[in-house]
């Protein structure tokens, strides 16, 4: 397959595959209807890598890098679920103010996409912080559909509420410059 047969898929899959990652289509119906792509010469495994997150391409700065300091914070989330966990990436070495930056994952929780831009805006000397939605649940439970499905289950006005809780926690940061900004995916 041609690297110019690859950039003709047809739409109606990267339709199908907007309706699997909004939680409208199940994994098996989606994978059945790429596989109806196969009589026009589609192979399954090229379909796949075009249209699904390959998280371990994904990064682009690694939690080690010496530029960055990363960790998981708590945080009080009354009006929430309680308790709030998010990631927070800073500039390493802060000695001057900066502006804050919350990151608000997709409907699949802080998988390590969303991880990487956080690394990514601390990098570019923002201190970023993504709330974990799933916390509540124990987390991101390592793959999207799973973390989806715990997402669904979940009382949107208390997750709401937690990202307001991580909004003010990190406005709260010694290190902050007064200015916060927020970047959402999907469902931030």
């Amino acid at each position: 397959m041609t690297e110019q047969r690859h950039n003709h898929i047809p739409q109606e899959a990267f339709d199908w595959y907007d309706e699997y990652a909004h939680g409208l289509m199940d994994r098996r119906t989606f994978m059945k209807k790429l596989g109806g792509l196969a009589a026009l010469g589609y192979s399954m495994a090229m379909l796949s890598s075009a249209l699904l997150p390959n998280y371990a391409l994904a990064e682009q700065v690694s939690f080690n890098d010496p530029d960055i300091k990363a960790s998981y914070k708590t945080f009080d989330s009354l009006k929430g679920h309680g308790e709030g966990k998010g990631y927070l990436v800073e500039p390493a070495n802060l000695t001057d103010k900066h502006p804050l930056v919350l990151v608000i994952h997709e409907n699949r929780g802080l998988n390590p996409y969303i991880k990487d831009v956080a690394r990514r805006l601390a990098k570019a000397g923002f201190i970023a912080f993504a709330p974990d939605a799933l916390h509540p649940l124990g987390g991101y439970p390592g793959n999207d559909d799973e973390g989806r499905a715990m997402q669904r289950s979940m009382d949107k006005e208390k997750i709401q509420q937690d990202f307001i809780a991580a909004a003010e926690y990190i406005k709260k940061h010694p290190n902050s410059n007064g200015k916060l900004g927020a970047v959402g995916f999907c469902f931030g």
